[in-house]
């Protein structure tokens, strides 16, 4: 016990503290302004005319303030703090560590003027114009620097899990993003991308299912690795499934992309072999879900008493869904009904929700109180959270379901004399309903964030306090 406190000293956790608060403000904007496009899709005229706040300026502004301000804060958080701790070592340089935080947010600031400005690359997930791509590269170098060169002087022998997925996030994201961009600036704003046609559309969906692979799953895999077994108080169910797990999914992912191009100009053969290596995907996929739930063997009974592991359990199996509905989406019989349509909103949303922010939650709720040296202010609002943002994610979801199978299934239907039996308006018409219920799921599970938001404020501010040592 003696030690625990002179080891809080050694950590840097300020820079953990810093990125925690930033997640929690970027998950509510990113929360709001989706709620504010589901309402905009729902009633069309309500953006006034005015361009700025048109869906089509505010809809990568949501994607990207949900996955990269949002998620990204909380993998630098919770990376920074799980290499430190099981390293038994302080962050390398505590210059890079505020590069990373300033930068970072630079980056999303720069991002919320440019995209209502309309100035984006029309890249999915890859909107930011080439400056900014070039300030990102500048803050991701000093990211995997600070995180080899902690993982350098680290005291402990063994590398942990969780270390190997972030490293695979790192690096591949780094990867990911250069070739992706690599492009010629005319000026300031605009450029023209050195690939053309199908193969930059090619090198977009490797970067763009590959942005969901390693920044969306392998990094809060590698979260979960570290987070559920401490909430738990149990050992990893399988260490060796976990090493398994890591290789698996690293060498399958990185091939998955060309599944988003089934039905294109991109040559079938490609199509087939992305769906090989999306269907192969389940397997590394579900192990490490089950790995996840059975590290709770001999401590279920703690998910009676603890919202926080809740959350944990909830977000794995929203992983298992996911990465079911995923592959099962990259058969080209079932793409040809569900491509287009709302079914793979519904999708994205079921991990991007579901998976990451639940797993993300969990973790902040865990952190926070060692971050701060306090007790939570209140456990009862944790389980309102819980509960209000599963049931919002469940409608969501259902919805989109709902409305994209719908979709799919009248736009293929013909009549006896084999024409369209609907058109295209009908088909929006029938799905008005299943937007408005998307958006009270939305609303259900902003509400759960701004539960959130109070009490960790709450925390901060008034915690009870407590010494280090008792609370890990």
């Amino acid at each position: 016990m003696g030690q625990q406190p002179n080891m809080m000293q050694t950590y840097d956790y300020e820079v953990i503290k810093k990125f925690t608060i930033a997640a929690i403000i970027y998950a509510i904007v990113g929360f709001l302004v989706g709620v504010i496009l589901a309402l905009e899709l729902t009633f069309p005229d309500l953006n006034g005319g005015i361009p700025y706040i048109s869906f089509g300026r505010l809809r990568p502004l949501h994607t990207s303030a949900v996955i990269f301000a949002f998620g990204g804060s909380v993998l630098f958080a919770t990376s920074y703090y799980i290499v430190q701790r099981t390293s038994k070592a302080r962050l390398f340089s505590d210059f890079l560590s505020n590069l990373t935080f300033w930068g970072w947010n630079l980056v999303v600031v720069l991002v919320v003027i440019t995209y209502p400005l309309g100035l984006t690359q029309g890249k999915e997930y890859a909107e930011p114009i080439w400056p900014i791509d070039l300030l990102i590269t500048v803050v991701w170098v000093a990211y995997f620097i600070n995180y080899v060169g902690t993982l350098a002087r680290r005291k402990e022998p063994h590398i942990y899990v969780a270390n190997w997925f972030y490293l695979a996030f790192i690096i591949t994201v780094a990867l990911l993003h250069i070739v992706n961009n690599l492009a010629i600036p005319i000026n300031l704003t605009d450029s023209y991308s050195i690939f053309s046609g199908v193969q930059d559309a090619m090198i977009q969906w490797w970067y763009g299912h590959n942005a969901v692979g390693f920044f969306l799953t392998a990094a809060f895999l590698g979260l979960m690795y570290y987070f559920v077994p401490k909430q738990a108080e149990r050992p990893v169910y399988s260490y060796r499934l976990s090493i398994v797990h890591f290789w698996a999914l690293s060498f399958m992912y990185i091939w998955a992309g060309p599944h988003h191009l089934h039905y294109t100009a991109l040559p079938d053969w490609a199509g087939t072999l992305g769906a090989t290596f999306s269907i192969m995907l389940l397997l590394p996929s579900w192990g490490g879900m089950i790995n996840g739930i059975m590290t709770l063997s001999g401590a279920w009974h703690k998910l009676r008493t603890d919202p926080i592991l809740r959350f944990f359990i909830v977000s794995l199996s929203f992983y298992g869904m996911s990465t079911f509905e995923g592959p099962l989406m990259s058969i080209k019989s079932v793409n040809a009904l569900s491509h287009y349509t709302d079914w793979t909103i519904g999708h994205v949303h079921s991990g991007a929700l579901g998976w990451v922010a639940m797993v993300s939650f969990g973790a902040i709720y865990h952190m926070v109180p060692r971050l701060w040296g306090v007790a939570i202010y209140s456990k009862g609002l944790i389980n309102l959270h819980f509960w209000l943002a599963t049931i919002g994610v469940v409608i969501y979801i259902v919805a989109m379901w709902i409305s994209g199978i719908m979709q799919g299934l009248m736009w293929r239907a013909y009549d006896s004399f084999g024409n369209l039996s609907y058109s295209f308006a009908e088909s929006v018409a029938a799905m008005h309903p299943y937007y408005l219920i998307r958006t009270i799921g939305g609303v259900v599970f902003l509400v759960g964030a701004l539960v959130m938001a109070f009490n960790i404020i709450m925390t901060v501010r008034g915690g009870a306090k407590q010494a280090p040592a008792t609370i890990g």
